[in-house]
């Protein structure tokens, strides 16, 4: 009896010992991250807004990690393909993905492709905020959101309103726009934002809403004119335009403001997750990103991962009755 015993003790011995062996490297792996450089996967072209903001982050990361951070441009299908190679990626920590309003709580609903995206990702903080402008042709003849809100509705169907795209969320901002103001403006979508603000420009069309950065450059210029920020408190640089939320519209506010934060691949370990949610809140924190930031018309947030998943749930259900209300259908 003793020697029947002694197999199956031996055995039980061996496997406590495996696991004892794997929960050791596992903990000191956590422990260890990172111990090598982490490529950062932007899922739009260089030198658009979230590739300039990936890029003040990546060396913010690089400062509080203690690693190289490397940027890698996957663009194309409206930020879905950098996503998914973000979801495909290993589970390790060392692959991490830039996640914006459009990738994580427009895309899913837009695309059937994209459907079962966020369920393959970790939403591990968001970073960074930024607001967006509505602009409007000098001949318009107009020159503030007074202005313009009167002639809107003194002429409905008159007036038209460049977006980047069907579903996108300019196109959802000018379609709340209509329906918080009941206003009729002419909602035409191109494809992409170079050819809306082209158009926009040559008084093709004469409404149309940018994040902040890009349309700076044309309010600068004098080839537009702001009449209303979607922003948490007025611009420096547009002091006398004045917010969707001072005016009491706080869903256009909202709606309007962008923000940009990181995920990872599901099933990486929390404690990896939880050393990067720490190193990024703390490298919003520093001057030199924050400088950065500030001189891109952009602002420095801290959710933590919790509140970060929760925001984008919520933004998700909202975005997805804009977009039933705009008869924007999956493709």
């Amino acid at each position: 009896m003793t020697f029947a015993r002694r197999p199956i003790l031996q055995a039980l011995a061996l496997a406590a010992l495996a696991a004892t062996a794997a929960t050791s490297t596992f903990a000191q792996g956590a422990g260890n991250y990172p111990n090598r450089p982490i490529k950062l996967i932007v899922p739009f072209a260089a030198g658009g807004s979230t590739d300039v903001v990936a890029r003040v982050l990546a060396e913010g990361l690089r400062n509080t990690l203690g690693q190289p951070v490397v940027v890698d441009n996957r663009a194309g299908a409206g930020g879905l393909l950098g996503t998914e190679a973000v979801a495909q990626s290993p589970a390790d920590g060392y692959t991490v993905g830039m996640a914006t309003v459009s990738t994580m709580t427009i895309n899913p609903l837009l695309y059937t492709r994209a459907a079962g995206l966020p369920a393959k990702l970790m939403p591990v903080a968001g970073l960074v905020s930024m607001p967006a402008v509505y602009m409007v042709h000098p001949n318009l003849g107009v020159k503030d959101f007074a202005g313009f809100l009167a002639k809107a509705k003194a002429e409905p169907g008159k007036i038209s309103g460049a977006v980047p795209g069907l579903g996108t969320l300019g196109h959802l901002m000018l379609a709340s726009f209509n329906d918080t103001l009941k206003t009729d403006i002419l909602i035409v979508p191109y494809r992409g934002s170079g050819p809306a603000l082209n158009d926009a420009l040559a008084g093709m069309v004469q409404l149309m809403p940018d994040q902040l950065p890009s349309a700076m450059p044309q309010i600068k210029s004098g080839k537009l004119i702001p009449i209303v920020q979607a922003a948490s408190a007025r611009a420096p640089e547009l002091p006398n335009v004045p917010t969707f939320k001072e005016l009491g519209y706080n869903g256009l506010n909202e709606l309007g403001i962008s923000w940009f934060g990181i995920v990872l691949p599901k099933g990486t370990p929390e404690p990896i997750a939880k050393r990067l949610q720490d190193a990024a809140l703390k490298a919003v924190q520093l001057p030199d990103v924050q400088q950065r930031l500030k001189a891109l018309g952009a602002a420095p947030i801290q959710v933590d991962q919790a509140r970060f998943a929760a925001q984008i749930a919520q933004e998700t259900q909202r975005n997805k009755q804009l977009l039933d209300q705009a008869g924007v259908k999956p493709e």
